[in-house]
């Protein structure tokens, strides 16, 4: 069981059950190295203190007594007093063995920050994904190791780092070693008496290149024959709307059919990087809400059980589209590379820099745009950039992208014909 910290009272003691096996640690929140060691059959009041000799940080762990020949104020009392000459150095005896929590392993610190930093603040899904790929597979040998380990002994997240550079590239090493660095900086909240430096403090951190794959004016032409060519329709469409909306594929894979406002041209995205807190609504132009209508028309007639709850549905698992990759000499572009394309795009149309931003759920930079409301946007301003954006992307000198893609029989979702013109607004 990992260590607690409660306010050490009788009867908070009382309710305490017993280990079902080796004992665990119950530190109180009031006074630092106060703590109660439960086991299976006892329960004995514990201090630890630490104190510097030599240059070097030394601990301290003393029984004061069991819980049931004392009181928790008379042992806080005691308590005190050793932890005052601990600290002096007057109780230089062997030093006991670290205690419990300084004894946390990798495995033990991760399940811990996955819950309360990852899941409880809502980080997606794909978010975590990547954190749990860092752990579980970059770093599965050291899972079982004690964080301490690592913290006394910062050359192994060095040639650890220098090994997966050679590996999978500098970008996944620093990333990993990003991971690790935020787990051993959560658990030592909880562990103080885990070493002060963090085990990445050797890491000779790689030069990260922002990636240049973005397309321009002149490239998206090839790029929408390359599209219009793909075999799976689903797909066809998924691609077409990532460039269009310049959305995280991430995301834009688990859009359902209630997201969709096509009444006030709306596609909401309830999870973004950044979890529900960072949720927004994106303005759809009239070529994005025909891309989606193709999307679940023809997501009806392939999956039409999975089509009733996700836009881009599949054979999987989740009834979703799962991947978004595709082989480059199909498709030169996909993914994020769409994003970037869409920005750049972005700014060939001449759409302002804080126009950009809240189309792309950025955080507005400067403290005068920070009082801009995105909400009062959308409805006009936002949209026409959009329409304009949408426009140069698909040049409306060109047919209708999508017309000459093979038809798919005509569906009904809810109130919405599919084989109607979307709604106006």
């Amino acid at each position: 069981m990992a260590d607690l910290k409660i306010n050490l009272t009788d009867r908070a003691i009382e309710r305490l059950p017993q280990a079902d096996r080796g004992q665990y640690v119950v530190r109180d929140v009031e006074l630092r190295g106060f703590l109660v060691v439960v086991g299976a059959k006892r329960k004995t009041f514990t201090v630890q203190g630490e104190y510097w000799k030599d240059g070097r940080r030394h601990y301290k762990k003393v029984a004061i007594g069991s819980v049931h020949e004392m009181t928790t104020r008379d042992a806080r009392v005691r308590a005190k007093e050793l932890l005052a000459k601990i600290s002096r150095g007057e109780l230089q005896s062997p030093p006991a063995p670290p205690p419990t929590s300084t004894d946390v392993t990798l495995r033990e610190a991760w399940a811990r920050y996955k819950l309360a930093h990852l899941e409880r603040k809502e980080r997606s899904p794909a978010t975590i994904r990547g954190y749990a790929d860092h752990v579980e597979r970059m770093l599965s040998d050291w899972l079982d190791w004690p964080l301490r380990k690592l913290g006394e002994n910062p050359r192994l997240a060095a040639e650890r780092h220098d090994r997966i550079t050679n590996v999978s590239g500098d970008a996944a090493a620093n990333g990993c070693m990003r991971t690790l660095r935020a787990i051993y900086n959560h658990a030592r909240k909880t562990a103080r008496e885990l070493p002060a430096d963090n085990p990445t403090i050797g890491v000779d951190w790689n030069l990260e290149r922002r990636r240049d794959t973005a397309m321009g004016v002149e490239d998206i032409s090839h790029w929408l024959d390359q599209v219009g060519r793909l075999r799976h329709p689903i797909r066809r469409e998924f691609h077409l709307f990532t460039v269009l909306s310049g959305s995280r594929p991430g995301a834009l894979m688990q859009a359902r059919v209630e997201d969709v406002d096509f009444q006030r041209r709306l596609l909401h995205i309830p999870r973004p990087k950044g979890g529900s807190k960072r949720a927004f609504d994106i303005p759809l132009s009239r070529a994005m809400m025909k891309c989606l209508v193709r999307a679940m028309r023809v997501s009806r007639s392939l999956h039409p059980e999975a089509a009733q709850t996700w836009i881009f549905a599949a054979d999987s698992a989740s009834g979703h589209m799962a991947e978004h990759k595709e082989k480059r000499h199909r498709l030169s572009k996909w993914g994020n590379d769409l994003r970037q394309s869409y920005r750049t795009l972005g700014q060939a149309a001449g759409l302002s820099e804080i126009d950009m931003h809240l189309l792309m759920n950025h955080s507005v930079p400067g403290v005068n745009a920070g009082y801009i409301t995105r909400a009062k946007l959308l409805s006009q301003h936002l949209r026409d950039a959009q329409e304009r954006l949408s426009a140069l992307i698909l040049d409306n000198d060109k047919p209708d992208v999508g017309s000459a893609w093979p038809r798919i029989p005509s569906r009904r979702v809810g109130n919405l014909r599919f084989d109607a013109t979307p709604p106006s607004p």
